[in-house]
C-alpha cells in the first residue's frame, strides 16, 4: 500500500490552516487564540501589578480588555469561517459586550477566589481564565459567527 504524504500532512495541518465550520476544531483555534490573548492578559496583570504597583483588579481590567482585542482579530480572521453581522462595528460592539460580560465574571471570580477563598490572585487568574473561556467562545460562537 502506498503512503500519501498529502493526506498525512493535510491531517497535521487541519486544525491551523484554512477556514473550517468544524465546531471541534474552532474550538480548539478558540482555545489558541484564547492562550495567546491570555498571555497578553496574564502578563499585563502581572507586569503592572508587580512593576507597576497598580492594584491587582485594576492590573486584571487592563489585561483583560488587551486580551479581548487580540481574541477578536485572530477569531475574525483564523477561528470562525462564518460571520452571522454584515456590519462590522456593530459585530466588534457584540463582540466587546460578551467580553465585558466575562469581564465582570472575571473580576468577580478573581476577587472571590482571592479574597474570600485567600487562592494567591496568579491562581486564581488561571481557574477564572478557564471559566471565562468556555462562556466567550460559547456565547461568540451562538451570536456572532454561527453556521447558518
Amino acid at each position: 500500500m502506498k503512503y500519501d504524504n498529502n493526506k498525512y500532512l493535510q491531517g497535521i495541518t487541519e486544525p491551523f490552516v484554512g477556514r473550517t465550520n468544524n465546531t471541534l476544531l474552532q474550538l480548539f483555534r478558540y482555545t489558541f487564540a484564547g492562550g495567546i490573548a491570555f498571555i497578553i492578559d496574564f502578563g499585563t496583570l502581572f507586569l503592572l501589578t508587580e512593576y507597576f504597583d497598580i492594584y491587582y483588579l485594576l492590573s486584571a481590567g487592563i489585561g483583560f480588555l488587551l486580551g479581548l482585542i487580540i481574541n477578536y482579530i485572530l477569531s475574525i480572521i483564523w477561528v470562525f469561517s462564518n460571520r452571522s453581522m454584515e456590519n462590522h462595528v456593530y459585530e466588534f460592539i457584540t463582540f466587546t459586550i460578551i467580553g465585558l460580560v466575562g469581564l465582570v465574571l472575571n473580576e468577580l471570580f478573581l476577587w472571590l477566589l482571592t479574597n474570600i477563598l485567600s487562592i494567591f490572585y496568579l491562581i486564581s487568574k488561571i481557574i477564572t481564565a478557564a471559566v471565562i473561556l468556555l462562556w466567550n467562545f460559547s456565547a461568540r460562537k451562538r451570536l456572532l459567527f454561527r453556521n447558518e
